[in-house]
């Protein structure tokens, strides 16, 4: 079976948690889980991290970083995992679900521009880079000086990806990854949050010690604090991320390159670099190609088959979002990760062609 996605783990990173163990008995917050956050900032051309339990708990944490809560309304967009509009609600805050683009699956700023000169009031936009590709940036960051209002990147899934040659992550105000199997690098679970804001970075930093800070317990927080084993793997993780998202790059361009046109491949906008967390097509048969994807031996997955604000947790937002309503009947992730070898490739693409309408 070609799997969807495939983490890869191997011997330094079994050294690197060996030799976490063998110090002892610091398996909590320590020097890994501190370099951890300096590295990864740096990747991200940020000055501050600060290492979570996943990706949730970052985007939970930076909406309280950046004091967000009761009577906020914070945008974001109906066709993502749950997660970006649950760490919304945790903190307190209303999600405002936005439609999204055809082309490629992020928020259709037009349209949310509109909405703000109609007197929408927004206090924060929770944009997600989805699939590895980046929002328009440049679009969104006018937005927000002009109406002032905040941005978290939800950048859970592309880490490496680049706006105007920019990383993501380095735009907003906070922005939130993770570490979960399925993601280009992987830590088991793990989070992280990014800014270059000291004083988001210090409230964030308290969060997840319990509200802790020089003077004691000075508020309400959660035990969302990273592991040294944890930080560990991710140390040699992200020194093979450039390695994995440049495979991820040239198999997307092989998939790209094979598939008839009556199927519609992800894109790569101008000013932006992909990476490609999911390769995702659009079929007018999505279902029976999945079907016949799987008899071929080949895994794929609908992200999303059900938009947010469709979720029964969201029963009660009634919005109409034609597009990201449409796009969960289109769309189909094929795999497109490092793992993948020639002749798979080839498996998949001729796979697709063979069973499209």
């Amino acid at each position: 079976m070609i799997s969807l996605s495939q983490p890869d783990l191997g011997e330094k990173e079994k050294q690197r948690v060996a030799a976490v163990i063998d110090r002892g008995p610091q398996l909590t917050r320590g020097s890994e889980v501190d370099a951890f956050e300096s590295e990864f900032a740096q990747f991200c051309d940020t000055p501050h991290g600060v290492a979570t339990t996943n990706g949730t708990s970052a985007l939970h944490t930076a909406c309280e970083a950046l004091g967000l809560g009761r009577g906020d309304r914070i945008a974001t967009t109906p066709f993502s995992f749950i997660a970006s509009a649950n760490a919304i609600r945790w903190c307190g805050a209303e999600p405002t679900f936005v439609d999204i683009r055809e082309e490629t699956y992020n928020l259709d700023l037009q349209e949310f521009e509109a909405q703000l000169r109609d007197g929408e009031q927004i206090d924060a936009v929770l944009v997600v880079h989805l699939f590895g590709l980046p929002c328009d940036m440049a679009h969104l960051t006018e937005l927000a000086e002009e109406y002032e209002f905040l941005i978290i990147e939800d950048a859970a899934q592309a880490y490496g990806a680049a706006y105007e040659g920019t990383p993501v992550g380095s735009f907003g105000d906070a922005a939130c990854f993770s570490f979960f199997p399925s993601k280009n690098m992987v830590t088991g679970e793990g989070g992280m949050v990014v800014t270059d804001r000291t004083n988001v970075a210090e409230r964030a930093r308290s969060f997840i010690e319990h509200g802790a800070t020089d003077e004691g317990y000075d508020g309400l927080g959660h035990n969302f604090c990273m592991s040294e084993i944890t930080a560990a793997i991710g140390r040699i993780q992200l020194e093979k991320l450039p390695k994995y998202n440049e495979a991820r790059r040239h198999n997307a361009r092989r998939l790209t390159e094979g598939l008839h046109d009556h199927i519609v491949p992800p894109i790569e906008p101008a000013p932006c670099r992909h990476v490609y967390h999911q390769y995702t097509i659009q079929s007018d048969a999505r279902n029976t190609l999945r079907r016949a994807l799987a008899e071929h031996g080949i895994g794929s997955k609908a992200y999303y088959e059900t938009p947010i604000h469709h979720q029964p947790a969201f029963s009660e937002y009634d919005v109409h979002l034609p597009m990201a309503d449409r796009l969960s009947t289109r769309v189909l992730s094929l795999p497109v990760h490092p793992q993948l070898s020639s002749e798979e490739i080839s498996h998949i693409v001729d796979s697709v062609n063979e069973h499209s309408p």
